[in-house]
C-alpha cells in the first residue's frame, strides 16, 4: 500500500465516507428488509455498498434511500464497536449469506472483512450504529453527527459480481460520495459531469475518432480516418524523439513459437492472459502478449561489449490479452494494443545516468502533449524476488536518487516492486485533476538470466547486462484515451485530424476558397472547405461541434483584398489577415505545440 493509500485510510474524510456507507445500508434495509447484504467500503473518492434485492433499483430509490440517509445522520446515531466470536458473528448474521461466508474466511486467518486476501491474523469486530451492524473493523466517525448532511449523495447503482467472479451472484452495488463540506460536493458534482462530457466513447463517436463492434471483436478498435491522423501525429513526433534520443527503432513478429514464451515464463505465470496457441507445421504459436522476448533475441543475435552500451530499443508493438469482456472500457482497457516499448541494456556503472535519461525523457514527451503535473510511485523489492540483494540495492537506490535529481514529487510503495526487480510508475494529472499511469521505468532481473544475455567486459570476461524494461504512452489506445478526455477532444493544433476549415460564405466565394486551401496545403496543414448549402453560422457550428482550431470566413471583402477572417473555436475573431499571415501564425503554433 501507498503512503497516500496509507495517510487516506487514517483520514477524517475516510472515516465519513466508511461511516456514511454503513448509513446507506441502514436504509437500504429499512427499504427492503429482505436484502442481502456484502460489502460496503469508503474508495478514492466515495463508498459504495453491495446488496442481493428482490428487484432492480430505480433513480427513483436512490432518490428515496439518500432522503433517510439525511434523516438518520440527524438522528446523531453512535458507532459502537464490538469484538465478537466467530459463533457469535454467526448468530448476528445467521440470515446474511455472504456476510457468512466472510466470517469462515477470518476465522480460517485468510481472509479480511472485506474478503481480501490476507496474511495476518484477524480480529472479528462489529459495528453498530442504530438498528443497524455490519461486520467491521472500522474505522468510523464516532457519531453520525459528524456527517454533514448536504455534503452527501448518492450517484448510481452498478452491477457487480460476487467477490469479483462472473459465476458468483451479481449484486447491485450503490456508490455514493461524501464530503467534509457542501462546497466540496458542488466542486466534485461538477468533475462528474465533467467528466461525462469529455468521456472518450462519446467523444469518439461524435468526432468519429474510433469504433469498435462485436461482428470485428470486442476489446479491438478499429481507428478512423480522424482518429488514425492524430496516431500518424503521436507516432511521428515518438520517432523523431527517439531516434534523435540513441534508441534505435526494432520490429517484431505478432507471433512466437510455444519455446520461446517457455523461456521468458510467459507461459508458466501469464498464461491465463494469453490466447490459445495455433497451430503451424505441427508445432505451437502463440500471439504475443509482450514484446520484450523478441528485443532480447535481437540483443542475442551478436556478440556485444562494454564498449557497445547502452543500446535502446524501441517499439511500438502491437500485442493481444485476453480481457474478460465484463473489464472491457472503450480504450482504456482492450484486448489488442500498441505497446511503446524499450529496453535498455547497460552496465552497471551507466545504471544511473541511464534511469536519469529514462526518467527525464519521459517526462520531456509527456510534456510536449500537455501534461505538467506529474506524480511517481516508487515499488521496491517484494519478500518473494529473483536477482541478488546487491542488484536490487542498487537499482532501487539508482531509481530513488533520480526521482531526487529530476525533482518530481514521488512516493515509496514498499515491497511493492514485481518479482523481477523494483520499478518506477510515473503517474500524470488530467485537466480535471484526475491521476493516469502512463509511464513505466522497470528492472528486469529475471530475463536477463533466462535467456542469458552477456556482453565481453574490459577485463575480457562475460557479465550480465541490466535491462530496463520502459513503457512511456503505455499504449497508443489507452493514451489516446487519455489524451480525448485531457483536451475534451479539443486537441491542440499539431494533433488536430483538420487544423483549419475554410467557410465561404456564398457560391462566388468558393474559387478563392480552394485557392486558399491550396496554399494552405502546400504549407502543410490539414483543412477542409465547407462549400455546402448551409449558412455561415451554420458552418461555423459545425466547425465548432468538430472542434476545429482555426475557421477562416470569406467574403466579398476577403476575396477583394486577398485576406481570410479567422475565427478560433474559442470564439475568439482576430482581424481579418493575408493568408501568409494566416499560415505563419498557424506554423508558429503547431511548433509550439499549443
Amino acid at each position: 500500500m501507498s503512503h497516500q493509500n496509507e495517510d487516506y485510510e487514517k483520514s477524517e474524510l475516510y472515516r465519513i465516507r466508511h461511516s456514511t456507507s454503513h448509513v446507506m445500508a441502514e436504509a437500504v434495509l429499512e427499504l427492503f428488509p429482505e436484502a442481502k447484504i456484502a460489502i460496503g467500503p469508503a474508495i478514492e473518492d466515495g463508498f459504495y455498498y453491495d446488496f442481493d434485492l428482490p428487484r432492480s433499483l430505480t433513480p427513483e430509490d436512490l432518490e428515496v434511500i439518500e432522503n433517510r440517509m439525511k434523516e438518520l445522520i440527524k438522528a446523531k446515531e453512535t458507532f459502537v464497536y464490538r469484538e465478537v466470536s466467530a459463533d457469535q458473528a454467526r448468530q448476528i448474521f445467521k440470515d446474511q449469506p455472504y456476510k457468512l461466508e466472510l466470517i469462515d474466511g477470518l476465522e480460517h486467518g485468510n481472509l479480511d472483512d472485506d474478503g481480501n486476501p490476507t496474511q495476518e491474523k484477524q480480529i472479528i469486530s462489529t459495528y453498530q450504529s442504530g438498528k443497524f451492524i455490519d461486520l467491521c473493523r472500522g474505522p468510523h466517525v464516532e457519531s453520525t453527527a459528524q456527517i454533514n448532511p448536504n455534503a452527501i449523495k448518492l450517484l448510481n447503482v452498478a452491477g457487480a459480481y460476487w467477490r469479483g467472479d462472473e459465476k458468483r451472484p451479481m449484486l447491485q452495488r450503490i456508490y455514493g460520495t461524501a464530503w467534509e463540506s457542501k462546497d466540496q460536493l458542488k466542486e466534485y458534482l461538477w468533475k462528474l459531469e465533467e467528466a461525462k462530457k469529455r468521456d472518450h466513447r462519446k467523444l469518439g463517436r461524435e468526432l468519429d475518432l474510433y469504433s469498435s463492434n462485436d461482428e470485428v471483436g470486442q476489446g479491438l478498435i478499429l481507428w478512423h480516418p480522424n482518429g488514425g491522423m492524430i496516431r500518424h501525429q503521436i507516432e511521428r513526433y515518438w520517432d523523431d524523439q527517439h531516434i534523435a534520443n540513441g534508441y534505435d527503432l526494432v520490429y517484431t513478429p505478432h507471433i512466437g513459437k510455444a519455446s520461446l514464451w517457455e523461456t521468458s515464463g510467459h507461459l508458466g505465470f501469464y498464461k491465463e492472459n494469453m490466447y490459445s496457441p495455433i497451430q503451424i507445421e505441427e508445432q505451437e504459436y502463440y500471439i504475443k502478449p509482450m514484446n520484450c522476448p523478441f528485443h532480447l533475441h535481437i540483443y542475442k543475435s551478436q556478440l556485444r561489449s562494454y564498449r557497445d552500451l547502452p543500446l535502446r530499443f524501441a517499439e511500438k508493438g502491437t500485442v493481444y490479452r485476453y480481457e474478460r469482456s465484463g473489464v472491457l472500457h472503450g480504450l482504456m482497457r482492450v484486448r489488442g494494443f500498441t505497446q511503446d516499448d524499450a529496453h535498455h541494456f547497460c552496465r552497471p556503472d551507466q545504471m544511473p545516468e541511464e534511469i536519469d535519461f529514462t526518467l527525464n525523457f519521459s517526462m520531456n514527451m509527456l510534456r510536449a502533449f500537455g501534461f505538467k503535473d506529474f506524480q511517481a510511485y516508487l515499488s521496491t523489492k517484494p519478500e518473494k524476488s529473483v536477482g541478488d540483494d546487491k542488484m536490487w540495492h542498487d537499482a532501487e537506490v539508482a531509481l530513488e536518487e533520480t526521482l531526487k535529481r529530476v525533482g518530481v514529487p514521488y512516493e515509496v510503495d514498499a515491497g511493492g516492486g514485481a518479482f523481477y526487480g523494483p520499478k518506477i510508475d510515473l503517474k500524470v494529472k488530467d485537466a480535471l485533476g484526475r491521476e493516469w499511469q502512463l509511464s513505466t521505468i522497470q528492472f528486469d532481473f529475471n530475463e536477463p538470466e533466462r535467456f542469458d544475455l552477456s556482453y565481453i567486459g574490459e577485463d575480457g570476461k562475460e557479465h550480465r547486462p541490466y535491462m530496463v524494461h520502459r513503457a512511456l504512452l503505455g499504449s497508443m489506445e489507452r493514451f489516446f484515451g487519455v489524451l480525448i478526455e485531457h483536451y475534451a477532444g479539443a486537441f491542440p493544433v499539431w494533433l488536430s485530424p483538420k487544423q483549419v476549415t475554410l467557410i465561404p460564405i456564398a457560391d462566388r466565394h468558393n474559387d478563392y476558397a480552394r485557392e486558399v486551401a491550396a496554399r494552405l496545403k502546400k504549407a502543410g496543414l490539414r483543412l477542409t472547405v465547407d462549400d455546402g448549402s448551409d449558412r455561415m453560422n451554420a458552418k461555423i457550428r459545425n466547425a465548432q461541434k468538430q472542434k476545429v482550431p482555426y475557421m477562416l470566413v470569406i467574403g466579398d471583402r476577403e476575396m477583394e483584398e486577398g485576406q481570410v477572417a479567422l475565427r478560433r473555436r474559442s470564439g475568439e475573431s482576430l482581424p481579418a489577415m493575408s493568408v501568409d499571415t494566416f499560415i505563419e501564425l498557424a506554423l508558429r503554433e503547431i511548433d509550439e505545440k499549443v
